[in-house]
């Protein structure tokens, strides 16, 4: 048997004499405990939270977003469609329009987005399952689903025949403006359902037919504005998008979500790591009742170190067990703190036990990832804490018991 990992385990298992070196043990045990459990429960909770707060923009960005390079616009033929749908990873895309324009209600105005969609854009985007009122427009018409933000801005409800819903283009061309019905491409339209995500999405889009954007805007009918594509689950992007630049010829943008939620993602990352740094530091402090630990236990087992020593044991080898000794009660401690934040994260998955509001539980979500990181940290600052301490184990100080 390794002569100084079975020192270090008699160590770990065996009361000192002293009982004030039983209390320093004590005391950095549950230091480590209580430093991995939560370290464990504020990752857990800080990946709920992300998760929670993404769900809000995911709901309308697609897998992969591609838009021309240049412009508002591209062409699309329909060659180039067939070629998307024959691509391995994509279950479906959806070809839009997007562009600011002006609404009218009631002598009320907005300007906000238009979106016009196609047929198949309740395939990409799981749309219909935001819809708070109403239901989802029918293509070819002029129907329209409309954000509860711009419901409120404009007070305007469903099926209001008596107040109609205007959007208003401007018309592309030069020349003099004589008249304001010359200076616009309008359109009556007849609001069917109502969408509800967050305060900022409720607000940004108006949901239209494609070609009635298409004919607002005075595009050609192969002109679009973005394609947005679903993929498979673990389907590699980056292939995906290889083989559609290879299509447009390298003359299209094409994003991912996170790409899409460039600084969303960022600002939640770098809560994440400023929130870890902070609980890693809390656990340094902790650790340091674990050096304290090692170098009284050191001081209380002189006279056995001396004998060892005599007895022709190397001081690195003494030096091993306190090492051991610390790295050991670090796993431990570790392995115990996390068995008791895994037992808070599920016991708040699964039944709720805080709450934000009267309806929605503090999100936390279980991940092995956490449970890595967690025992890395643990292990990694216990072995440097334990070496700290282990050095203090040197000739000079046996040669002057």
């Amino acid at each position: 048997m390794n002569f100084p990992l079975y020192i270090a385990k008699r160590y770990l298992r065996s009361a000192s004499k002293n009982n004030a070196i039983n209390i320093i043990n004590g005391i950095a045990s549950v230091g480590i405990i209580v430093g991995a459990m939560a370290l464990f429960v504020v990752l857990s909770v800080f990946s709920g939270l992300k998760d929670f707060s993404l769900s809000f923009s995911n709901d309308f960005d697609p897998d992969l977003k591609m838009s021309g390079t240049s412009g508002k616009s591209f062409h699309i033929s329909p060659a180039q469609e067939a070629q998307i749908k024959n691509i391995n990873g994509i279950v479906a895309s959806s070809k839009i329009i997007e562009e600011r324009v002006l609404f009218l209600f009631d002598g009320k105005e907005q300007v906000t987005y238009i979106k016009g969609v196609d047929s198949l854009f309740s395939k990409v985007n799981p749309v219909k399952k935001n819809i708070y009122q109403g239901e989802w427009l029918e293509p070819n018409t002029n129907q329209v689903v409309f954000g509860y933000g711009i419901g409120q801005k404009l007070s305007m409800g469903l099926f209001d025949f008596n107040h109609p819903f205007e959007v208003f283009v401007p018309k592309v061309g030069s020349g003099t403006i004589e008249t304001a019905e010359g200076a616009f491409n309008k359109c009556k339209l007849a609001p069917v359902g109502i969408y509800a995500i967050s305060e900022d999405l409720d607000s940004k889009f108006v949901f239209a037919d494609l070609g009635l954007t298409q004919a607002l805007l005075e595009y050609k009918p192969d002109q679009i504005s973005s394609v947005e594509i679903k993929l498979n689950p673990n389907t590699d992007e980056q292939a995906v998008i290889n083989q559609l630049q290879a299509i447009f010829h390298n003359k299209v943008t094409i994003k991912t979500r996170a790409q899409l939620n460039d600084s969303l993602y960022k600002m939640l990352n770098t809560e994440n790591i400023a929130v870890y740094l902070i609980f890693t530091l809390v656990i340094i402090v902790a650790l340091f009742n674990l050096v304290g630990a090692l170098i009284m236990m050191i001081l209380d087992k002189k006279g056995n170190l001396k004998t060892l020593f005599n007895l022709g044991t190397e001081v690195a080898d003494l030096r091993k067990i306190f090492l051991l000794q610390g790295t050991l009660l670090s796993v431990f401690g570790g392995i115990i703190g996390l068995a008791l934040g895994i037992i808070i994260v599920l016991i708040q998955q699964r039944f709720e036990v805080i709450m934000i509001t009267p309806t929605l539980a503090y999100p936390v979500v279980f991940s092995i990832q956490n449970v890595l990181i967690v025992l890395a940290t643990i292990v990694s600052l216990g072995i440097l804490a334990s070496w700290i301490a282990s050095s203090r184990v040197t000739k000079k100080l046996l040669e002057d018991f």
